[in-house]
């Protein structure tokens, strides 16, 4: 996250406003509930982990047994097995 000037954004009228209330600290200003990104979209790792899971399933499905895909993608075997059984 990174920090901001206030009064290098905010018109006057409201820097001084926000100062009735707060003064000399950090606000945390969230963004707007329709333009918040989901967990992992902003850093790939979103898709990362939705691309490996396909790859589990597509080898579960060609042979590959739980134990051998638990050890190639260092997971456990319940891992495997979420994977593997969810409903897609």
């Amino acid at each position: 996250m990174n920090y901001v000037k206030a009064e290098t954004i905010l018109p006057d009228n409201l820097l001084k406003e926000i100062q009735k209330y707060i003064q000399g600290e950090y606000i945390y200003i969230p963004s707007e509930q329709s333009k918040r990104k989901k967990w992992g979209e902003k850093s790939g790792s979103r898709e990362y982990l939705r691309n490996r899971n396909k790859d589990i399933r597509n080898k579960y499905k060609n042979g590959h047994n739980i134990v051998d895909l638990s050890e190639e993608y260092f997971l456990s075997i319940e891992t495997i097995k979420k994977i593997v059984y969810k409903k897609t």
